[in-house]
């Protein structure tokens, strides 16, 4: 027998089991109106149920809803199964549409719903039917407030059938109205219940909040969980896996860089193919009974390949972002190492020959007369004068303390050769070269400006460094007004710092002096 045919047969089957418990325990205290009605709402969430599966068999609520209809007519043959039906209902307004338990609170809910439906002393006592109508009703109330905007268009009548069912039992537990007319109110919920969850089951209009649902949940951080984890929220499918196809690399894998199996035929897995441009780039792996509806998977499928392509941007956006930055990198450690060239040959060459003209000058002025020294010694001056030049030049393409001692004994030749008083703050160690070079670049363009510009009296250095990073900090008391935009200096530093990952702040209020801050993280650099 086919699958659907075996559902066909569940109709006439349930309606006969019905009518047989009715008619052998019919009791003449009820009437033949509430048997009447008590049949009716079994035949409800059969007919529904069985509905529901046939043209949503990718949804458990149609075989939750034949469930609760086959303990409906169940409780009328002993006691201790009266209430036995409380369990399916209660799991199918939690767990709509797709029939999955989305949460530990709702797995929870609903299997004290079980266990109070199964024990029938729990389920008659009045006081946990109000605890367990309670819970139902804000466990509904949390679902429709955690979900967004849009999808709460496919939990309103969820909501609302919990809500009714919920305040029923409560209604029934204070017997407030009489046990008949509890009767009443209580089989007129659940049969309304199921007819409109049935009927919009049927609808289908669930499937487009479900997909705009996971659109929107697509556009959310990453922290709200992973694509794999987003889609089986959607469809439902806790057992969904996406793989991803790597370039030059034959199979699939999963976020954790794990091969994907893909499942073979019969096993109740099946596979639906992301493609773009004509190229698969992932797969689906899911369960079978998804592609009854096809709609929806195909509107899955398509939300999760913008996903994959977006991901796929993103990552060689990063890329990108990581090859710009390593390249400013190599072009600031090169411009140091090109400064440390010039300023060796510098000093070995140039220097050195202005060194030996220095001497035949002065081996010149003791072997000549009276009457030319004058003129050697202006020649000597014009050499010393070359030399200092030189020094200074040298020492500006990068400072032999620096080389040679680090930040530290670099910045207090800085201070020293300063014609403003500088007070230097803080002790550092040696730091790679490239951060020392642009603290200490920081550091003196900083102090070359609040000395030719701020008319400061006073300028603070303060340094810090630890396993992370280190930093610069160069205060002045000077008129203040800075603006970093104006000239080169101080935006050839920043573009120094930010090579290396670091940043550069200047703080300059008008008539409250300078403050210029850099810091560099030192693994990075």
């Amino acid at each position: 027998m086919s699958l659907r045919r075996f559902r066909l047969a569940l109709v006439p089957a349930g309606f006969g089991l019905g009518l047989v418990v009715e008619w052998s325990t019919y009791d003449p205290s009820l009437g033949r109106t509430l048997t009447g009605a008590d049949f009716v709402v079994g035949c409800v969430l059969i007919g529904g149920g069985v509905a529901a599966w046939g043209r949503r068999p990718e949804s458990r609520i149609g075989m939750v809803m034949l469930l609760a209809g086959a303990t409906w007519f169940l409780g009328n043959l002993a006691s201790p199964l009266l209430y036995l039906h409380r369990g399916p209902l209660v799991q199918s307004y939690l767990s709509y549409p797709m029939g999955r338990l989305r949460s530990r609170l709702v797995r929870a809910v609903v299997a004290a719903a079980y266990v109070d439906a199964a024990v029938e002393p729990l389920a008659r006592n009045r006081l946990l039917t109000l605890v367990l109508a309670c819970a139902v009703a804000l466990t509904a109330l949390h679902l429709f407030a955690g979900a967004s905007v849009l999808v709460r268009k496919a939990g309103t009548l969820a909501l609302a059938a919990a809500l009714a069912f919920a305040a029923a039992l409560a209604l029934a537990a204070s017997g407030l109205l009489g046990w008949r007319a509890d009767l009443w109110v209580y089989d007129l919920v659940v049969a309304s219940a199921a007819m409109v969850l049935a009927v919009d089951l049927l609808r289908g209009g669930w499937s487009d909040a479900v997909v705009t649902g996971l659109v929107v949940d697509l556009g959310t951080h990453a922290e709200a969980g992973t694509l794999q984890e987003k889609l089986a929220r959607a469809l439902g499918d806790r057992s969904l896996v996406v793989g991803y196809r790597l370039d030059g690399r034959a199979g699939f894998v999963d976020d954790a860089g794990r091969p994907v199996e893909l499942p073979a035929a019969g096993t109740g897995r099946t596979v639906t193919p992301l493609v773009d441009q004509g190229r698969t780039v992932a797969v689906l792996v899911h369960d079978e009974a998804l592609l009854a509806d096809r709609r929806l998977v195909d509107s899955v499928a398509a939300a999760a390949r913008i996903a994959v392509a977006n991901a796929a941007l993103q990552a060689e956006a990063r890329t990108r972002a990581g090859e710009l930055e390593a390249s400013r990198r190599r072009l600031v450690e090169a411009a140091d190492t090109q400064r440390r060239r010039i300023e060796r040959e510098l000093h070995a060459r140039a220097g050195r020959r202005l060194a030996n003209v220095g001497s035949l000058l002065a081996e010149a002025r003791a072997q000549i007369g009276s009457i030319d020294r004058d003129g050697v010694a202006a020649l000597e001056h014009e050499v010393l004068e070359a030399r200092r030049e030189l020094v200074e030049l040298a020492y500006g393409v990068v400072p032999t303390a620096l080389v040679s001692g680090g930040l530290m004994p670099a910045l207090a030749q800085l201070a020293r050769r300063s014609s403003t008083p500088v007070e230097l703050r803080g002790t550092v160690g040696r730091l790679p070269g490239p951060v020392e070079a642009a603290l200490y670049f920081v550091c003196s363009e900083a102090l070359a400006n609040a000395t030719k510009h701020a008319a400061t009296a006073r300028v603070e250095i303060d340094l810090i460094a630890d396993a992370e990073g280190a930093g610069a900090t160069v205060r002045d008391d000077g008129v203040g007004g800075a603006d970093p935009s104006a000239g080169s200096g101080l935006r050839g530093l920043a573009d120094r710092v930010e090579a290396l990952g670091g940043n550069l702040r200047v703080v300059s209020p008008a008539g409250g002096g300078t403050s210029v801050a850099a810091e560099i993280p030192i693994r990075r650099a």
